[in-house]
């Protein structure tokens, strides 16, 4: 037990959640999830669905959710690095509108807790970066929604450095933050 640091970040519900890793000459060992431990912490989801991703460096990925189904996501990378960003999109919630954004990397092991209620997208800053999350429900493909990554009204600080951005064609067609009901 207590095999995790979770740390309450800027806006409700969000987590950064560092596994303890146990390492010597052979490697390393760490738990990635347990539901004990996630459920002292107040995290009590049940997920119901795991997925991963390969993506080469500029590949974002987002701002996705899901209207009828909203997914709270467990997050992380197990190579590479990316910057994960998580939009507040709850109605009536004091912080609406508001974006965290969290570096996750094979290297510091962190993960990235994002409840229900936000959008939630990713910018692949190395080479390439495999990364895999769970969720709390199944994926909707006619049930998806997204919000323009660049979206002036959000203003996400992504780390680009004149890095070319690679979009989907449905990420290029995603609506602005003003415009989702």
């Amino acid at each position: 037990m207590g095999q995790f640091n979770f740390i309450k970040l800027d806006i409700e519900g969000l987590y950064a959640v560092e596994p303890k890793c146990i390492g010597d000459n052979r490697g390393y060992f760490m738990e990635t999830y347990n539901y004990e431990d996630f459920k002292n912490a107040g995290l009590s989801q049940v997920f119901v669905q795991d997925n991963q991703s390969l993506s080469r460096k500029g590949v974002l990925r987002g701002l996705h959710f899901q209207i009828k189904h909203p997914q709270g996501k467990l997050v992380r990378v197990l190579k590479g690095v990316v910057f994960d960003v998580a939009v507040d999109i709850r109605p009536g919630s004091k912080t609406y509108g508001k974006w965290h954004g969290e570096y996750l990397s094979e290297e510091n092991k962190k993960q990235f807790y994002i409840p229900e209620g936000f959008a939630h997208g990713f910018l692949v800053l190395s080479e390439e970066a495999e990364f895999a999350y769970k969720c709390t429900d199944f994926y909707y493909p006619e049930d998806q929604a997204g919000i323009s990554w660049n979206d002036k009204d959000l203003n996400i600080d992504w780390p680009i450095k004149d890095m070319e951005i690679i979009l989907s064609e449905k990420d290029l067609r995603q609506q602005n933050f003003k415009d989702i009901k």
